[in-house]
């Protein structure tokens, strides 16, 4: 009874001890320090009373650092964002969560940053001779060149980056790409080699490959482990001291960019923001550049990484605000935001986004199209750099003709659709948009193939498609093999240089039709993994483009139409037929599945019709009996040919994603 008596009470001391550490009022953020092993109760809290204990008034724009974390896939950004959360008590050390910002499903499911995520850190730090609190924020970007739109748009929002580096793998494509974004943005660039623990690391080499790429001086370069903390607590001190503040005005009227918008059940749309001039509190009333709208602001703060409410928002400083919106078209991303009745320079906003893969999306049950037009609305709230528009198939019924900036873009944003929104849905082949123009002097910019008419009245005397500028970084021995796959997939080198004595850089102008679909997996196969890859958007070129039409028993189908390469027509469309031969299931008539240009068949497959055994009960007898019993089966099967629909499963329309 006494051993029981004295646990008793000491569950109950240690009750009390939690209790009082969770809900101890806190009246300043000063009174915390932020260490690497900070505890729960070192975190700012909310207070019921005044709304929040984080009082935004004490860091001043000087006092303020915005920056981004950038780099090739895999390379560590996420893991570096969680240990600089834990190093300033933002997050637990060991909160068991990996890649804490990584907050979607499909961002779990595939280990890969798909949104752009934002955190605001406070530290203190030794600045001009004397302890300074600063507040971060920081932006963790996606590394696949699918998602450089939320890198442009974090970019935008910030003064600096951290530009990661394997240490091992080095100096990669996207790595390329997203240093020259940051560039142009005039940021200031902080090199960091991570994963220096790996046994393979060689910072020295990363080192000479980012001098002579970037020209960037390798006593800058940082040597960090994001795995094991190995030397990150010089990372924030050098992201206060190398990059600027934000150069905003306090004393000038309000003007705020909007980054980025998702949609709650409860609240509506929560705008992400980024306050360029003067402040915004709570209960002030903006209006809309774009859309001229106005809305009272019912909820302002920050993400600490989750929504804490500080009831204002300063010149420098990047949170979140709920204003009213209910609509997805009223928050328009890259929009500036101001106070009613003020005059502003509305601010550049961002370049529109260039969609380069166009998909039919259709819902699996004709009668569910309401509801995944509602979840489309809601989904491109959050991914504003989806296209939308409505369209109607003879095969498929009434559906949306969606605009993504890659394949993995739309594989993600379908994933999306029905992971967060329980929608089912069918996808067309994925097409790139084409210029077609003809005799009349009248052009057609195509990016449903169904749209272009496979007899056109006037005579067709040019056609043009959309080109990239691909970078690709590779180990010298599979040079050959690539230029090979280049030349294959009508690529025009541009550019052939040696990073070092073991990696070659080229350069290619491609046809963005060649490299949609499945380039990217075959030149890692024939690279064994090493290859990495990267593009950007370029010109128009002519081309010698056809229509190929698939027709099912005669009938085209309007959703399988694919525009490809006059050269490449023929082995496309065996391909094409051969494929849907495995897939269609066998009816009780004779299918006949065939590829054409126009009004010629150059390819064909015939899948056999279900025979029924209509001799089985002939025992003998005159064989004018069988015959009369198999011209009756024949002519039955004919009648059934020409009033019959074959049904074409899902997996037919994904297997000619395969096809190129």
């Amino acid at each position: 009874m006494t051993t029981f008596k004295r646990a008793s009470r000491a569950l109950t001391s240690k009750l009390a001890a939690i209790y009082t550490c969770n809900f101890h009022p806190v009246t300043s953020l000063s009174h915390f320090s932020y260490t690497q092993n900070a505890s729960f109760c070192s975190r700012p809290r909310q207070n019921n009373k005044e709304g929040s204990t984080i009082d935004l008034n004490q860091y001043p724009s000087d006092n303020i650092r915005n920056f981004s974390i950038i780099a090739h896939v895999d390379h560590g950004k996420s893991t570096l964002a969680d240990r600089l959360l834990e190093l300033t008590g933002t997050i637990r050390k060991g909160h068991g969560q990996p890649q804490y910002l990584d907050k979607l499903q499909v961002e779990r499911e595939r280990g890969i940053t798909v949104k752009a995520q934002t955190a605001t850190m406070f530290h203190r730090h030794k600045f001009l001779g004397s302890d300074t609190d600063f507040l971060l924020n920081l932006i963790d970007t996606p590394g696949h060149v699918d998602f450089s739109y939320e890198v442009s748009r974090s970019l935008a929002a910030c003064q600096g980056a951290l530009l990661v580096v394997d240490a091992a793998q080095g100096v990669q494509a996207q790595t390329v790409a997203n240093f020259y974004l940051a560039f142009e943005s005039n940021l200031a660039i902080i090199p960091v080699i991570n994963k220096i623990d790996q046994p393979t690391a060689d910072p020295d080499r990363v080192k000479a490959q980012l001098k002579s790429m970037f020209d960037l001086n390798p006593s800058d370069v940082l040597l960090t482990s994001a795995k094991t903390g190995l030397g990150l607590e010089q990372v924030l001190p050098a992201a206060i001291e190398r990059i600027p503040p934000p150069p905003g005005k306090s004393t000038s009227p309000l003007r705020m960019l909007l980054l980025d918008s998702y949609y709650d059940e409860y609240k509506g749309v929560i705008c992400h923001v980024a306050i360029v001039d003067g402040a915004l509190h709570k209960g002030d009333k903006i209006c809309s550049a774009a859309t001229g709208q106005s809305y009272e602001v019912s909820d302002v703060g920050i993400m600490h990484p989750e929504l804490v409410a500080t009831g204002i928002l300063l010149t420098g400083q990047v949170g979140y605000i709920v204003s009213g919106m209910r609509s997805t078209k009223e928050a328009r991303v890259g929009d500036t935001l101001h106070h009613t009745r003020t005059v502003i320079q509305p601010l550049p906003g961002f370049k529109p986004a260039k969609h380069m893969v166009f998909s039919g999306l259709y819902p699996a049950d004709g009668s569910d199209f309401e509801a995944l037009n509602h979840a489309i609305e809601r989904l491109t709230c959050n991914d504003a750099s989806v296209s939308v528009t409505k369209e109607s198939s003879t095969a498929l019924g009434l559906g949306f003709r969606c605009g993504f900036l890659g394949l993995l873009h739309m594989d993600v944003f379908h994933q999306r659709l029905e992971q967060e929104h329980g929608a089912h849905v069918i996808s067309t082949v994925p097409t790139v948009p084409y210029i077609f123009e003809y005799s009349d002097g009248s052009k057609l910019q195509v990016q449903n193939p169904a749209a272009l008419p496979s007899n056109p009245k006037n005579r067709l005397i040019a056609c043009w498609e959309p080109t990239v500028l691909a970078t690709i970084i590779i180990p010298s021995e599979y040079v050959g093999s690539v230029i090979t796959l280049c030349a294959e997939r009508r690529g025009e080198q541009l550019e052939y240089s040696f990073i070092d004595s073991q990696r070659a850089f080229m350069k290619y102008r491609m046809p963005l039709r060649e490299i949609v679909v499945d380039f990217y997996n075959e030149l890692k196969s024939i690279t064994s993994g090493y290859a990495s890859f990267d593009y950007e958007d370029s010109e128009y070129q002519a081309s010698d483009l056809v229509k190929l039409d698939i027709l099912l028993n005669g009938q085209p189908v309007d959703a399988m139409a694919t525009i490809v390469h006059k050269s490449k027509a023929p082995r496309v469309g065996r391909e094409l037929v051969e494929k849907l031969k495995t897939f269609i299931d066998r009816q009780m008539f004779e299918i006949i599945i065939q590829a054409a240009i126009g009004s010629k068949v150059i390819a064909r497959e015939t899948l056999s019709a279900m025979r029924k055994n209509v001799l089985a009960k002939c025992y003998g007898g005159d064989v004018t009996r069988k015959r009369k019993l198999l011209e009756k089966q024949k002519e039955g099967k004919k009648r059934m040919k020409r009033v019959g629909s074959v049904d074409i499963p899902q997996e037919a329309f994904h297997e000619l994603l395969k096809v190129s």
